[in-house]
């Protein structure tokens, strides 16, 4: 569905609806109205013919401290708003990442929804959750990111559909793991030739069965303290 200018001024409660098309002759004119439209949870928009410089226009217009999150690839930007049900899995789901990282006594820094882009590769993504894990020595300290000279995140988290353009993004920046859960189920994809390939286990943790774990446990609303004695239990077993 394409929107004139006229319809955005009105508000732009119609966004909550759509996934919707801006041309780009109006991109800077809906600058000026980012914090102004009504993007309902759980709903996306999508600006095309976005350049860089308009992209960073964006991200600072939008600021630091909201709850939108975007994805851009090769000119196409995309703006969602997380509903309660996205955002309270994706805290369930990091949360267990992080019983994981402690039970199994691997350094990590999370670093959350960080926005991470790289110009020369028209590129940006914000995770809903995401981990460094081999690199978390040379994240410590750190709260700014310049993927110039710094690595990926090594594990990257999406609740609810990826889009092709967040999947573009992800392959392009070289994040080696995502997860993606939908509709109740964990999906484990790594990076193999520039591209992404499903698989059973995650090479973080190669001796537990996280797909059926963190799905089963999330379905069941189990608390936390289950699922580390359960990750505990089959560390145990699994010891030489």
């Amino acid at each position: 569905m394409r929107l004139t200018v006229a319809e955005l001024r009105k508000g732009g409660s119609v966004l909550g609806r759509h996934t919707n098309i801006i041309p780009s002759w109006q991109v800077v004119m809906v600058m000026l109205q980012l914090r102004q439209l009504v993007v309902q949870p759980g709903q996306r928009i999508q600006l095309q013919d976005v350049v860089w410089s308009e992209f960073e226009a964006i991200l600072d217009e939008l600021g630091d401290k909201r709850a939108c999150r975007i994805a851009y690839s090769d000119g196409i930007l995309e703006i969602r708003m997380p509903s309660p049900k996205h955002e309270k899995a994706k805290v369930l789901i990091g949360d267990r990442v992080k019983i994981l990282l402690e039970e199994l006594d691997l350094d990590n820094e999370c670093f959350g929804s960080s926005t991470f882009k790289r110009q020369d590769m028209a590129k940006g993504i914000e995770p809903d959750d995401c981990f460094y894990i081999e690199n978390s020595a040379r994240m410590i300290g750190k709260d700014r990111i310049d993927l110039i000279v710094d690595p990926p995140p090594d594990l990257a988290i999406e609740v609810d559909v990826t889009s092709k353009t967040g999947l573009d993004a992800y392959q392009s920046l070289d994040v080696p793991e995502l997860w993606q859960f939908e509709n109740g189920r964990l999906r484990i994809s790594l990076l193999q030739n520039g591209q992404y390939h499903n698989v059973n286990f995650s090479p973080h943790f190669p001796n537990l069965p996280i797909i059926d774990g963190v799905s089963q446990f999330l379905e069941r609303s189990q608390t936390l303290k289950a699922f580390r004695q359960w990750v505990r239990e089959l560390t145990q077993r699994n010891a030489p």
